[in-house]
C-alpha cells in the first residue's frame, strides 16, 4: 500500500477521516499520529477504524496491508468523560445552525425560545442588537452604531489581519560613540531582551575567518555597543564559530549558546567540503549558510588574530555549551555549562540547527542540524533535544535515525523552528537533507510528545518554495509566523537560488497543530515614501532575524548576498536574475559571495477600519436619500427604503478584499445605483422588483403552491416599536445585507457561516 486514508467513529456510518498519507516501499516501521480533535479543539472518542487504501507502489501489486497497531488511551472512565463534552459540543454547533435557520426563515418566536431556554449564547451582543436594528427596525443610526462598537472591541480583527499587509522596511545607521557597526558577515546568532530593548549579536564568517566578537543594539537609543571584541579571550568564552544559535532567557537574563562550524572542523586543510567533485561535500559547502569558501582557511590566520589563544587542534569535535550572563552579580560573565553535550546525553557538535526556549517552564528546545564529526564523506544529523536549565540534563526526545520506532520527523539541518508557548507546540519545517531542499512542516505537542504533518510540501498548499536557512519568527498573541526566504528550489529543478519575487510570507494559524494559510507579504510601496529612509533589504541567506512582539517590529542583520562575480575590471558586480530569484555560485566563485553589514527593521502596515468602512453614515444616506425625500410621501415606502438598500449594497460590494474604500458622494453614489446591477441569489429580489412582488395574482397563485416558508411578519414583532414591519421582500433585503456585514465578523461572534440546509443531504441515497 503506497497511499491511504484512515477513518474513525463511533458508528460505522458516521466516520470522520484523520488522515491522509503514504508508506514507504520498504519493511521499516512508520509511525502517523492521528486526529484525535475537531477544529474547536474537542477530543472525540473512536469505537471503529477504517483504513481505506488509495493506491499502490507498482500497478502488478495488489494492496495488501501487513501488520498495523493503534496506540490510544482506553481507560474507560477517561473515555466515557471525552464522550459526554464531545456530545455536548455537538449539541450545541446544532443549536446554532437551527438558530441561524430559524431566524433566517423569520421564525422569531421560536428562536427567541429556544435561546431563552438553552445556556448557549448565539452571537456577540452588539452583533444581536445590530441584527434587531438592521433587519426587524431599519434604523441605520443605531446599526451604524452597533458596527462603530463592534469595530472598537476588535471584532473586525480577524477579517483586517487575513488581509495581505504591507512590508515598511527601514534602515537603521545607529553605531557606538567611535562609529563602528558589526562589521559584514553571515552565519552569526542574534538574540533579543524585549523587555530592555536590547539585541545581541555574537561570531560569525565574515568571507576569510569566523569571528567571535560580541555587540549589543539599544532599540531605543538606537545605538550598538561592543561587550567583547574577543570571547575566546575571556574566561569560559566560546571561540569564533559560524552556523551556532543562542537564544535569551528573559527571566534570569541569561544568553545560552550551543554549537558551531569552526574553520579548525575539518579532517585536513584541503577539506573535501569545498570539492565539487563530491555532490554531497559540494552541498556541504556550497550551500553552508555561512558561505563558507571551497577551500581551508590556514590555522596560523586563526592564531594570529586571536593573539596568545591556542585554537582548539583539528581532531577535537566536541560540543561546548555556554551562558552569559547580561545582569545580575556575573553581568558580562561567561560559564562553560558543558566541554561536550554529547557525554551528558545532549546533542554532539552540530550546525545549522534551531534552538529555542519555553521561558515558563526554564527548557531549552534544540531540533536536527547536521554533525560535524570530521567525517564528511557521510552526512549525519542530529535529533530533537530538550535541556532543563534548572537541572542541568539533556533528554532526548526524537531521534535522528530515519528508521527509527519514535520517528516522524525527518532528520534536517538549515530548517526553521519556532514555540508556540501557549499550547506548547513546535513548529518545525523547510531545511535540507542530503541533496533534497524540503517544504514540509510538523507540529510536536510537548506535553503529550505527538507529532502531527501539517504539510507534506506547503509549496503546493500555495507557501514558498522548499527553502534553505530561511529565517522565521513568531507572534503567538496574533497567531502569525513570520518567514523570511533563504536559498530556495523550485519544485521543478534543482537550481539553487535567492527567492527575489516573494521573499517574505506569513503563516497564520488557528492552532498549531491544524494546518494554517500562507500569504505573501507586500513589498514595500514605492509610490507612498516616508521621511524616513525606506526601500527594501536585497534578497539574501545566512541572515539573522529577531522580533520584539511587544511592538510588532522584525530587526534583521546581515548576511549574504550570495552572487558577486569578478567582472575583468577589478571590481565586482551582482551576477543577474532569472526567473524567480538570483542563482548561486559554486565552488570557487563562492568565495566571492558578498557578506552584508545591513541592519533594517520592518514593520506590518495594515489597514485601520473603522465603523463607517462597512456602513456610510447615516449623513451620507440621508444625502443620497436627498433626491427622493421630497416624494416620500406620495411614493410607496419601500420604494424609498429600496433605493437606500441599492446604494448601501453598491458600496459593501464595491469594498476591496484590504477593505480600503471611501464613501461615495451623492452623485457618485446615484451613477453607480443607476449602471451598476447589484449582485444577489436569484432566490432574492432586486429593491426595483419589490411592486412585482405584491400583485395580487402573484400572490394568489404563490398561495396555491403552499409555500413552506412565507416570510410573514412573527407576532414577535409587533412588540418591537419601530413602527411599520418589513414586507417578506424587505425581510430577506435587509438580511441579504446583515449577512453581507457578518463577512467582516469574528468567528467567535457571529452566527455559524454554513447554512443548515447545506450540511443535509436531501439528495443522497439512503
Amino acid at each position: 500500500m503506497k497511499e491511504f486514508k484512515v477513518y474513525v467513529g463511533m458508528s460505522e456510518d458516521n466516520m470522520t477521516e484523520v488522515l491522509h498519507a503514504g508508506l514507504r516501499n520498504d519493511s521499516g516501521k512508520e509511525t502517523f499520529s492521528i486526529r484525535h480533535s475537531n477544529n474547536a479543539g474537542v477530543c472525540f472518542p473512536t469505537r471503529y477504524v477504517k483504513v481505506m487504501p488509495l493506491s499502490a507502489h507498482g500497478q502488478s501489486f495488489h494492496t495488501s496491508i501487513w501488520h498495523i497497531a493503534l496506540a490510544g488511551i482506553t481507560d474507560s472512565a477517561f473515555v466515557e468523560r471525552v464522550r459526554e463534552q464531545h456530545n455536548e459540543y455537538r449539541e450545541a454547533s446544532v443549536l446554532r445552525y437551527v438558530l441561524k435557520h430559524l431566524r433566517q426563515r423569520r421564525f422569531l418566536t421560536p428562536f427567541a425560545d429556544i435561546l431563552s431556554r438553552s445556556s448557549l449564547q448565539f452571537e456577540h451582543p452588539t452583533i444581536s442588537t445590530m441584527y434587531d436594528s438592521l433587519v426587524l427596525k431599519g434604523d441605520w443610526a443605531d446599526a451604524e452604531e452597533c458596527i462603530r462598537k463592534a469595530s472598537s472591541a476588535g471584532m473586525f480583527d480577524g477579517y483586517r489581519f487575513s488581509c495581505q499587509p504591507q512590508a515598511r522596511w527601514t534602515r537603521l545607521h545607529g553605531a557606538d560613540a567611535d562609529g563602528d557597526v558589526p562589521r559584514r558577515r553571515g552565519g552569526h546568532a542574534m538574540c533579543m531582551d524585549e523587555q530592555n530593548g536590547l539585541i545581541y549579536l555574537l561570531g560569525g564568517w565574515d568571507g576569510l575567518q569566523n569571528l567571535d566578537d560580541l555587540w549589543v543594539y539599544d532599540v531605543r537609543k538606537d545605538t550598538w555597543r561592543m561587550l567583547s571584541m574577543a570571547t575566546s579571550r575571556e574566561k569560559n568564552g566560546p571561540g569564533p564559530r559560524a552556523c551556532h544559535k543562542m537564544v535569551f532567557d528573559p527571566k534570569t537574563g541569561a544568553i545560552y549558546v550551543l554549537g558551531r562550524l569552526g574553520e579548525g572542523d575539518a579532517l585536513d586543510h584541503s577539506d573535501a567540503r569545498g570539492d565539487t567533485s563530491s555532490t554531497a561535500n559540494a552541498a556541504a559547502s556550497s550551500t553552508s549558510p555561512s558561505g563558507r569558501p571551497s577551500s581551508g582557511v590556514a590555522a596560523s590566520a586563526e592564531t594570529t588574530r586571536q593573539g596568545n589563544v591556542t585554537p582548539l587542534p583539528w581532531t577535537a569535535y566536541c560540543s561546548e555549551f555556554y551562558r552569559y550572563h547580561t545582569r545580575g552579580l556575573d553581568e558580562e560573565k561567561w560559564d562553560l555549562l558543558s566541554f561536550d553535550t554529547s557525554t551528558s546525553g545532549g546533542p554532539p557538535l552540530i550546525f545549522d540547527h534551531q534552538m529555542v526556549l519555553d521561558c515558563e517552564a526554564q527548557i531549552i528546545y534544540v531540533s536536527g542540524g547536521r554533525v560535524a564529526d570530521g567525517d564528511w564523506e557521510l552526512t549525519k544529523y542530529s535529533g530533537l533535544y530538550a535541556y532543563d536549565i534548572r537541572t542541568g540534563s539533556w533528554q532526548l526526545l526524537q531521534t535522528c535515525d530515519a528508521n527509527g520506532p519514535n520517528t516522524a520527523i525527518t532528520a534536517r539541518f538549515g530548517h526553521s523552528m519556532v514555540l508556540e508557548p501557549e499550547t506548547r507546540t513546535l513548529l518545525i519545517f523547510g531545511g535540507q537533507r542530503d541533496e533534497r531542499y524540503l517544504s514540509d512542516m510538523f507540529a510536536y505537542h510537548i506535553p503529550t510528545g505527538t507529532v502531527t504533518e501539517l504539510f507534506p510540501n506547503f509549496t503546493t498548499a500555495g507557501g514558498p518554495d522548499a527553502c534553505f536557512t530561511q529565517r522565521a519568527v513568531i507572534d503567538p498573541e496574533l497567531r502569525e509566523i513570520y518567514l523570511f526566504c533563504g536559498l530556495t528550489r523550485g519544485q521543478h529543478g534543482s537550481l539553487t537560488v535567492l527567492e527575489t519575487e516573494s521573499p517574505y510570507w506569513i503563516y497564520r494559524y488557528e492552532r498549531p497543530d491544524r494546518p494554517g494559510t500562507w500569504t505573501t507579504i507586500l513589498p514595500t510601496d514605492a509610490s507612498h515614501p516616508t521621511e524616513t529612509e525606506t526601500g527594501s533589504p536585497q534578497p539574501r541567506y545566512a541572515h539573522q532575524v529577531v522580533y520584539d512582539a511587544s511592538s510588532k517590529i522584525v530587526y534583521m542583520h546581515g548576511g549574504n548576498s550570495g552572487i558577486i562575480k569578478d567582472d575583468g575590471s577589478g571590481g565586482l558586480h551582482a551576477e543577474a536574475e532569472s526567473g524567480r530569484g538570483r542563482s548561486v555560485l559554486d565552488g570557487q566563485d563562492a568565495s566571492k559571495e558578498h557578506r552584508l553589514d545591513d541592519y533594517w527593521k520592518m514593520t506590518l502596515e495594515r489597514q485601520v477600519w473603522s465603523g463607517s468602512l462597512l456602513i456610510p453614515s447615516l449623513t451620507e444616506l440621508q444625502a443620497s436619500d436627498r433626491g427622493y425625500r421630497a416624494e416620500s410621501d406620495i411614493r410607496d415606502p419601500s420604494t424609498a427604503e429600496a433605493e437606500v438598500f441599492r446604494v448601501l449594497l453598491s458600496h459593501l460590494l464595491s469594498l476591496p478584499p484590504g477593505g480600503t474604500s471611501s464613501t461615495p458622494s451623492t452623485s457618485e453614489a446615484k451613477d453607480e445605483d443607476k449602471d451598476t446591477p447589484m449582485r444577489s441569489p436569484e432566490s432574492t429580489p432586486l429593491p426595483s422588483q419589490d411592486e412585482e412582488m405584491t400583485d395580487s395574482a402573484q400572490a394568489e397563485t404563490q398561495t396555491t403552491k403552499r409555500v413552506p416558508v412565507t416570510y410573514d411578519q412573527d407576532p414577535l414583532e409587533e412588540t418591537i416599536q419601530s413602527g411599520s414591519q418589513p414586507t417578506p421582500a424587505r425581510f430577506k433585503q435587509r438580511t441579504e445585507v446583515y449577512e453581507r456585514l457578518l463577512v467582516f465578523v469574528n468567528a467567535d461572534a457571529k452566527q455559524p457561516d454554513r447554512s443548515l440546509v447545506d450540511l443535509i443531504n436531501t439528495d443522497g441515497v439512503e
